[in-house]
């Protein structure tokens, strides 16, 4: 059996998984939860099939489950494994008819978002079948690459981690009522720029084995841009109907690329 047919049918379990634990549970954020474990084990497979020998995939390997381990850890101090359902589903199942929700949770939460885990880590597939371009500089520089962007999403959720505390001391009145500060003046969302070039390095590595930028395994990657974008764009309307200054942070901030503010941010009174 290859490892790629390996991947296929371990993915196959989850999204069924996943699928029939949101019907008995009748809650939605099944995938969530397995979202930083799941490409973890994908990845160990391509090297563990390559009998853990081949250098490039080693280091793929290491490096994702570093990503795991931080964004577990992360999920996990805040609640996501306690039962409690993504803030985003109730709001979007509240405009939809019982059964229209039912298959975007199928289609989507589901089949879609289990299938990007997937592709997402094929970069493992394009090295594993180019096991005899050596591990050079390139993929130092690409390791390199990858830690810095990792740090910069630590940093980024320890920020959000450490706000959210301070506003929870701070009850009702706590101002302000979002982050603006650290890497966060510089991005609406600096973790989710961080997240997805994690995925863009991972890439790299595969385009490195296999001497070209022409991969089809860049797929994955592209789609977790897209799927970021679009819960980019929900994410800030429920917040904007909720903070009406929130607006004014948008004219001023990038929206995911860390860039410097694009004028002073005026002082705003709730």
């Amino acid at each position: 059996m290859s490892p790629l047919v390996t991947v296929i049918l371990i993915a196959a379990a989850v999204c069924a998984f996943t699928w029939i634990m949101s019907l008995i549970t009748k809650e939605h954020s099944w995938v969530d939860r397995l979202w930083s474990i799941v490409p973890v084990i994908y990845v160990w497979v391509f090297a563990a099939y390559a009998g853990l020998a081949d250098t490039r995939l080693n280091v793929m390997a290491v490096l994702v489950t570093l990503w795991g381990a931080r964004l577990t850890f992360n999920f996990a101090r805040k609640g996501g494994y306690s039962g409690t359902e993504d803030y985003r589903w109730p709001i979007l199942r509240a405009r939809m008819k019982g059964w229209q929700f039912e298959i975007f949770n199928l289609l989507f939460i589901v089949l879609y978002q289990n299938t990007i885990l997937v592709l997402i880590t094929l970069p493992t597939l394009t090295a594993f079948e180019h096991r005899d371009t050596p591990f050079g500089v390139l993929d130092v520089a690409v390791t390199v690459l990858f830690l810095a962007l990792l740090a910069g999403e630590t940093i980024a959720d320890q920020q959000q981690w450490n706000f959210h505390q301070q506003k929870k001391a701070g009850g009702a009145d706590f101002r302000p009522r979002f982050l603006q500060t650290g890497l966060w003046k510089y991005s609406r969302h600096p973790n989710f720029f961080f997240e997805q070039a994690q995925w863009w390095a991972l890439f790299l590595f595969g385009a490195i084995a296999a001497g070209s930028l022409l991969q089809w395994t860049v797929l994955g990657a592209l789609l977790l841009t897209g799927l970021f974008i679009g819960s980019t764009i929900f994410t800030e309307s429920i917040t904007k109907s909720r903070y009406p200054e929130y607006a004014d942070y948008q004219a001023t901030t990038s929206p995911v690329v860390p860039l410097p503010p694009r004028r002073a941010a005026r002082r705003v009174t709730a």
